[in-house]
């Protein structure tokens, strides 16, 4: 907590009196307003896709598996360079590489719409997703070198809040988009938000940087153990879901990752000058935090994959009509990321991030009570508390990961952050979305029949599961009416106890979390890391 720890080794630009940001570039206000820009332009990037995946796939005649890519391709790229993106920004200049990622979005945003094809689609999201792990990280780095450790809580809130309202957003945002205009449009929005980032990034961002590392050998071996590492965990966590978690395939991927990543941290602790320095994870507030940051985009993006398709598929709203009905999440998230920041600075991270956890916990816990006809009256609520939960956990865990580097490493800290978000996420969605499958197969039968489906039509429909596991009732227009209805009420009961084995699963898994923060975090978050 920057409260408690600070990094006496170096003041905060790590510049001398010469060099010294005047005027509006010695401004830290300005500098957050700056890179939110950036910031809200990928956190809406990331959750405006799945809303434009369908029509994508439409408009270019792309398979199911085409349109997995799509994501895929974006998520690996992003996970393979974001420590990469932190680290050229921490020695080479954050501002320099923050200003890079942003054009590189921006410009990879324009191109994707004016692709034409399925391929082309794929391959520039990858290169919008590296030049989103070159932005991202240093927006944390840039944030630590020009805040005090006093006040670098609340900017951390703040940036947690931009966050989170730029994902919860992005359903919305989308679904207008797609119904209103097209599916590029989605891409195309990123220019305007993007040339204003630009323009008022060069204005008011100062230059920060590690200076005592220009002289360093750079860490080629480690930058391409990382990224082999990365991609073969992260490929292996996203196929999962398709291949199997128990296929060969699977196993195969994310072993190797396994094992590439640990030859890359005993290599690190090799090498003079390291790409991640192993010192870091000495902190134990910083080790807990970036567990619980995974954790905590595990549940989020998990969660509301599920949701969205229980609101569209089992109740039947437009995806504009979905996303009005989860503001609540976006809405808490906005009053807790800078709240959380608050609590962090008074009482540190050994209360808000259990605190954050436990109300994620109590949300899943309430989901248990969810059915395929549920009022709104039982939905809010849970979206209330897990909103409250993730901007509580996001802004406390980011804190106890950047504000306990040193100053010199504030961007190698964002881009593991950001890594470890990104894992998280990839493996909410696709574990939660595989017990949904698994839990479907187990018991369409028997709720079709329970239904009113006869039995040789219900293992029939047996076929149907991976669409019951996406909250699709597998009817036709020549069934009758009364096998219709049965068929619907079953296959939604199915999907539904998918849906309460993921939030039980979920739920624990929080519990866990939260007892792990109250155990491993002090209330000084540890010795200082130097």
């Amino acid at each position: 907590m920057p409260s408690a720890t600070t990094d006496s080794s170096a003041p905060p630009t790590q510049a001398s009196p010469a060099d010294q940001p005047r005027g509006r570039r010695a401004n830290p206000w300005l500098t957050l307003i700056a890179v939110a820009f950036g910031l809200f332009m990928v956190g809406l990037d990331g959750s405006v896709v799945s809303i434009a995946n369908p029509e994508i796939g439409r408009d270019l005649q792309a398979s199911t598996s085409d349109l997995q890519w799509v994501t895929n391709s974006y998520l690996l790229a992003l996970a393979a360079a974001l420590i990469l993106g932190g680290k050229l920004g921490d020695r080479f200049g954050r501002r320099t590489f923050y200003l890079v990622g942003v054009a590189g979005f921006t410009v990879a945003s324009v191109a994707i719409g004016l692709a034409g094809s399925i391929e082309g689609v794929i391959a520039f999201r990858a290169v919008q997703g590296f030049f989103g792990a070159l932005l991202m990280p240093n927006t944390l780095g840039m944030l630590r070198a020009v805040f005090p450790p006093k006040k670098f809580g609340m900017a951390v809130g703040i940036w947690a809040m931009v966050s989170s309202v730029s994902t919860a957003l992005g359903p919305i945002v989308g679904g207008l988009l797609v119904e209103h205009v097209n599916w590029e449009s989605v891409f195309y929005i990123n220019a305007p938000i993007g040339i204003i980032a630009l323009v008022f990034s060069v204005i008011v961002l100062p230059q920060s940087k590690n200076d005592a590392a220009k002289d360093e050998k750079f860490d080629i071996v480690g930058v391409l153990l990382l990224a082999l590492g990365l991609l073969a965990l992260v490929f292996g966590v996203v196929k999962g879901e398709t291949w199997g978690w128990t296929s060969g395939g699977t196993l195969g991927a994310m072993a190797a990752g396994v094992v590439v990543l640990l030859v890359f941290g005993f290599y690190e602790t090799r090498v003079a000058a390291p790409l991640l320095p192993m010192r870091l994870f000495r902190n134990r507030a910083l080790t807990i935090g970036t567990v619980i940051t995974a954790l905590n985009f595990f549940v989020l993006l998990g969660v509301i994959f599920f949701v969205m398709l229980y609101l569209q598929n089992v109740r039947g709203f437009s995806p504009v009509e979905a996303g009005v009905r989860t503001l609540p999440l976006s809405l808490a998230s906005v009053v807790a990321s800078p709240l959380g920041a608050a609590l962090t600075d008074r009482f540190g991270p050994r209360l808000t991030m259990p605190l954050g956890m436990a109300l994620q916990a109590i949300a899943c816990f309430i989901m248990l009570s969810w059915s395929a006809d549920s009022s709104y009256t039982t939905m809010w609520p849970p979206f209330i508390a897990l909103g409250l939960g993730v901007g509580m956990v996001m802004s406390s865990s980011s804190d106890a990961i950047v504000g306990n580097a040193p100053v010199r490493d504030g961007g190698v800290a964002g881009g593991l952050q950001a890594t470890a978000l990104q894992i998280g996420g990839a493996l909410g969605t696709s574990v939660l979305v595989s017990l949904i499958s698994s839990r479907v197969g187990s018991t369409l039968t028997g709720e079709l029949t329970s239904a009113g489906v006869p039995a040789a039509a219900a293992t029939g429909l047996e076929e149907a599961k991976d669409a019951v596991a996406m909250g699709v009732a597998p009817v036709s227009g020549e069934m009758p009416a009364q096998l219709k209805g049965a068929v619907i009420e079953g296959s939604h009961q199915a999907f539904m106890n998918g849906v309460h084995t993921s939030v039980l699963v979920a739920g624990v898994l929080c519990v866990v979390g939260a007892v792990v923060a109250v155990a491993g975090v002090r209330r000084a978050s540890g010795q200082p890391v130097t």
